[in-house]
């Protein structure tokens, strides 16, 4: 595929007439002819949905909108230019005056990325982007492309003995990476030097660097912006720098490499080596988001099903029967048996795959057995957090330890000793450490619950609606649960237990809040976090806290204090208002059964209020 054969002459547009995004957009979708575009709305509607995603905009005074849709016909690549320049990033990048606009059928998976791919070297060379700018014929266009990729082919290694390899990676997986990759590749061949470059682009891991090339290579160049398997380099020569660094610094990288000035590479935190190495809660901060991106599903599925089992049974006449509600009508115990399952191994899952992204498949099992033990010992999520950590961690260790074994070991070790020893040391942690910890603090703040309840109802309330949103599941929360159901009994011949109002108020906001910071805010969040918000609606109005977990997960910092407050006020009105409630779950649904409905939907709004503005307001935008 040549680029100049997806551009037609009324496809080259100079000097736009546009004055924002938004007009540009609009005017360079309309010039593509209806044998390429079918519906100019939603093409212009998807290609808007892409910019929110991140805007398309390059330093280099470069755009590249994009998008894959049905209302595309067959692929085109569109080239205008403006030379005063357009805002395509909201001040992020400076103004771009080349545009590159692809339109890709929807059932073309990757060929976006190939386009980007081809144009990369173009795009990172500034005096084809000034000729571009300056260009006032679509032949002169047609010819700047077609001499870029005439170069392409013709790359030759004057001297294979000087062998260099890089990785190059970017956050999005597009522009840059393969912008770093050209760079490089260019510069090697004005060099004479022979060069490997392995991209870790959205299409995945390409041209893998393999055992051979690092042995006969010279070192490694690693351009890269986010995480990427940098263990397998230890041992080896290796400058670390940004993918931009790999665009605008390609020869000196290549001659530092040549020169023997990059450093001998440990990534598993080498004090030595710690300019190299990569920022330890960056890592942190991957490692939970890993677990986090296989536990939501389960979160979700579970929630949402628990929740509709709670419907059901309110609709069957079942919303005063304590603790049956949600399993008394057979249909309704069938939603909650499965709810309940899918629910259940969240907790397990989360421990698993935190410590199978530090790990890897070896400290898979170790973490699984962690999350299980923090689940049926009470920690919750908190225990899976610490405990899949500790299993990851103790299992790179141990591997680390017993890499130079014998050959005739190696097997054993790994489908032997590794489970076993992992399994053992990490059960033993989370028996002997983190559960009789956790243990210890509910009871110690079930009996200061115990103690405060006769003093101050507004201040009793703050504080269970707090400890609602601090640990979402974990003991903390479950302390407030427990002493809010222990109040239901006696309390249920005078219509309900405030202490119970006041709990599930503050485990309703935490979901709330976010679903709310998401849609209020949503310039500050990415596509698959406003998803999961919505999802968060969901959870919030049926009383599902978990919901939120992901969230503060990935930044505990940043998310907790805006759910705690949010669930304290929520709390502290409930009960300054008196609300009682006759059940321990059910939210919305159970609500509408409480002692005034409207006050208490008007204490966990006002409370989810104040907790979206703290997240949407502390939030930067991504």
């Amino acid at each position: 595929m040549k680029l100049e054969n997806l551009i037609s002459k009324n496809q080259v547009l100079f000097n736009l007439k546009a004055k924002n995004k938004t007009e540009a957009l609009e005017e360079m979708a309309k010039s593509f002819n209806q044998d390429i575009i079918n519906d100019y709305e939603k093409f212009i509607n998807d290609l808007k949905a892409r910019e929110e995603l991140g805007h398309t905009s390059l330093e280099e005074g470069v755009a590249t909108p994009h998008a894959k849709s049905s209302s595309v016909n067959k692929p085109a690549l569109l080239v205008a230019t403006s030379k005063d320049g357009i805002d395509f990033s909201e001040g992020e990048e400076k103004p771009s005056k080349v545009f590159f606009m692809i339109a890709v059928p929807e059932n073309e998976a990757n060929l976006h990325i190939d386009i980007l791919t081809k144009l990369a070297d173009i795009i990172g060379d500034e005096d084809k982007i000034n000729d571009l700018v300056n260009a006032s014929t679509y032949e002169e266009i047609i010819e700047l492309i077609k001499g870029n990729e005439n170069e392409k082919t013709n790359e030759t290694f004057e001297d294979p003995e000087k062998y260099v390899v890089a990785v190059t990676a970017c956050p999005t997986g597009i522009a840059h990476t393969f912008m770093a990759r050209d760079a490089l590749v260019k510069a090697a061949r004005e060099m004479g030097v022979k060069i490997k470059v392995e991209t870790n682009g959205t299409d995945g891991r390409k041209n893998e660097i393999t055992q051979e090339d690092l042995k006969n290579a010279k070192g490694v160049i690693l351009a890269i912006n986010k995480s990427v398997n940098e263990e397998r380099f230890n041992g080896h020569k290796v400058i670390k720098v940004s993918a931009k660094d790999g665009i605008n610094k390609a020869k000196q990288l290549i001659q530092d490499i040549l020169d023997g000035k990059g450093e001998i590479a440990n990534f598993e935190g080498n004090s030595k080596t710690a300019s190299i190495a990569s920022n330890d809660s960056k890592k942190l901060y991957n490692h939970l988001m890993s677990g986090v991106s296989y536990m939501l599903p389960l979160v979700i599925s579970g929630g949402i099903l628990i929740a509709i089992a709670f419907l059901v049974d309110s609709l069957m006449g079942n919303s005063n029967v304590g603790g049956g509600f949600g399993s008394t009508a057979p249909l309704a115990a069938s939603f909650m048996t499965i709810g309940k399952a899918a629910f259940g191994l969240f907790v397990p899952i989360l421990g698993g795959y935190i410590a199978y992204s530090i790990g890897e498949k070896s400290a898979l099992t170790a973490g699984l057995v962690a999350g299980s033990l923090a689940a049926s010992q009470g920690s919750g999520f908190l225990g899976a957090l610490a405990g899949g950590l500790f299993a990851g961690y103790l299992t790179k260790a141990y591997s680390k330890y017993t890499r130079n074994i014998s050959d005739k070991l190696r097997g054993i070790n790994l489908i032997l000793f590794i489970p076993v020893i992992t399994v053992l040391i990490t059960g033993f942690a989370m028996l002997l450490v983190l559960n009789p910890i956790t243990n210890y603090l509910n009871v110690a703040l079930t009996n200061f619950l115990n103690n405060m309840s006769g003093t101050s109802r507004v201040l009793l309330g703050l504080v269970l609606g707090s400890m609602m949103a601090v640990d979402m599941g974990g003991p903390i929360n479950k302390a407030a649960y427990v002493f809010g159901t222990g109040t239901l009994e006696a309390s249920l011949a005078t219509g309900g237990s405030s202490a119970m109002a006041a709990v599930m108020a503050g485990g309703m906001v935490p979901p709330l809040a976010i679903a709310l910071a998401t849609t209020i805010f949503k310039n500050k969040y990415n596509k698959e976090d406003r998803e999961a918000g919505l999802s968060n609606y969901i959870m919030g109005l049926s009383f599902i806290t978990e919901g939120a977990i992901p969230f503060a997960a990935a930044n505990p910092l940043r998310v907790l204090p805006g759910c705690i407050i949010g669930s304290g006020i929520a709390g502290a009105l409930t009960m300054f208002y008196n609300i009682k409630i006759p059940a321990p779950h059910g939210g919305i649904l159970v609500m509408l059964l409480s002692s005034n409905f409207f006050l208490y939907l008007m204490a966990i709004i006002l409370g989810s209020i104040v907790g979206a503005l703290i997240l949407g307001l502390s939030k930067k935008s991504e």
